[in-house]
């Protein structure tokens, strides 16, 4: 798959995993937060807890879920953003967590299934 593909397909995911959360009453804050490390998918709140969460969007199944994508390395580079993201942004927030959210399209883009992995991390 061409990056520009990738990219595309990982913006339509993460659309629908706002929208999934929205619909599940978060609010979402922000998209796309970057900093020089990288960048956290969706930070949404809900019930004052922050929730980080990490979207993987896949097309079809043939390497598995987007869930399962998600190794060691992945997982440390998240957390040190999710405490950059404290540090700099909600200092007044104690409670917060890492989610995953999985989404499968169709190979035309439709989305077939989310899995929402609450503090997967």
């Amino acid at each position: 798959m061409s990056r520009d593909r990738r990219r595309e397909t990982g913006r339509i995911g993460e659309a629908l995993a706002a929208r999934y959360l929205e619909n599940k009453g978060y609010n979402i804050l922000e998209t796309n937060w970057r900093n020089r490390y990288g960048e956290l998918d969706l930070i949404a709140e809900r019930a004052g807890e922050l929730v980080i969460v990490e979207v993987r969007t896949t097309r079809g199944r043939q390497y598995g879920y987007g869930f399962q994508s998600i190794g060691r390395r992945k997982q440390q580079q998240v957390r040190k953003l999710a405490l950059a993201y404290l540090q700099s942004r909600q200092p007044q927030m104690a409670s917060f967590r890492i989610d995953v959210i999985s989404v499968l399209l169709s190979p035309s883009g439709v989305p077939l299934r989310f899995d929402h992995l609450e503090g997967a991390f």
